[in-house]
């Protein structure tokens, strides 16, 4: 066999183990301007590895710098409220991972005594962590060796092995994990640049849809490159069709702000602040009783907004909204979870990414009226 060029440099593909081949292309090819590469702090680290899961790189960066910016460690974010996490997430998806993230930093502090814990198995049983993620934060934070199954990694593997379980079930789960533990570096100093290294061929080189092979250090012995089945693998799974769901919000404004309610903490969008969400078949009489929730009085015309749509995992949303502006506002006895807000200050709430493009359009159809 024959080393892998790659413009000016060439990894000896022949010389080494399948790991040795990786440590040597991440070092001369792979990513090293990642900002949470220039830490061994496992509060950054596992910042990172938590924003990055479904996720990519370029929309994880601005927010990883802005969280660190208002919790530069894990006593500040313990201490925060979930409000203000859930705030600084709002629009990266998924606020499960917000939630845990809060979760995990409380039990550092509390039963850790503010100090990550450097065991694999320790790490994995903190909120939201499991087994891959905690892996990686002991391999780039200590040089722990322990593998790491990502979806990029898992990419790798299934092809290079021509794993043909299909993806996702619990034989694949069970190969690749097996797979993953026999190609470990021999040496922990190895141990930063195979797990980044596993990570950028997956994500930059071995990718979904046009694998580049002829930039892959580990292509000389790859099986689904030798039998020509790269696009077939991974073997997906047959995915269920999107079920279809329908919603109806109101927007009831008053001048520039905006009746917002918070959501349960469980279910879609949970503990996230939102429009008040109406029955689909409300009636006037329902539109009133929430309107007086908020000490709204003389309801203005009614106008129903463009139906938006926005897909989450398992199904696809469509939602109408009703606008209605109110003529006054009367005293009213507080209610948690229910309160005015200014457009523009709700639309940079913790809101679902939906609720805050249809609020910014609002604003700004405040904002040309005036």
């Amino acid at each position: 066999m024959h080393g892998i060029a790659h413009g000016a440099a060439t990894v000896p593909a022949a010389a080494t183990s399948f790991a040795g081949r990786i440590v040597a292309w991440q070092r001369a090819h792979g990513r090293h301007d990642l900002p949470w590469q220039r830490t061994r702090d496992p509060y950054r680290l596992w910042l990172a590895e938590i924003m990055l899961q479904q996720t990519q790189v370029a929309t994880v960066r601005p927010y990883y710098e802005r969280f660190l910016a208002r919790f530069p460690d894990v006593p500040t974010l313990a201490a925060a409220s979930e409000e203000e996490v859930l705030t600084l997430w709002a629009g990266l998806g998924y606020y499960r991972r917000a939630r845990n993230l809060h979760a995990a930093a409380r039990a550092v502090v509390a039963e850790h005594g503010g100090q990550f814990p450097r065991s694999v198995d320790a790490l994995a049983a903190l909120p939201g962590i499991g087994r891959s993620t905690a892996a990686a934060i002991a391999a780039f934070a200590w040089d722990v060796v322990a593998p790491i199954l990502d979806g990029n990694v898992k990419r790798v593997l299934a092809r290079h092995a021509a794993v043909e379980a299909v993806a996702g079930s619990a034989a694949a789960e069970r190969t690749l994990w097996r797979l993953a533990g026999e190609r470990l570096p021999q040496s922990s100093a190895d141990m930063v640049a195979y797990t980044q290294g596993s990570m950028d061929l997956g994500a930059t080189v071995c990718t979904r849809g046009a694998p580049d092979c002829a930039r892959c250090p580990v292509a000389d012995d790859c099986v689904a490159r030798a039998t020509g089945r790269s696009a077939e693998l991974p073997r997906a799974r047959t995915r269920p069709a999107l079920t279809e769901r329908r919603g109806r919000f109101l927007l009831l404004t008053h001048g520039a702000d905006v009746a917002m309610v918070k959501r349960p903490g469980q279910g879609v969008w949970g503990a996230l602040w939102c429009l008040p969400e109406l029955p689909l078949d409300a009636s006037d009489a329902e539109i009133d009783a929430i309107a007086a929730r908020f000490g709204a009085r003389a309801l203005g015309a009614r106008q129903t907004l463009a139906d938006v749509r926005h897909r989450f995992t398992h199904f696809q949303l469509t939602f109408a909204t009703e606008r209605i502006a109110c003529a006054r506002r009367e005293p009213h006895a507080a209610e948690p979870g229910v309160l005015w807000l200014a457009l523009d200050a709700a639309a940079e709430a913790a809101v679902p990414k939906p609720i805050a493009q249809l609020l910014r359009r609002g604003a700004a159809d405040e904002t040309s009226a005036s």
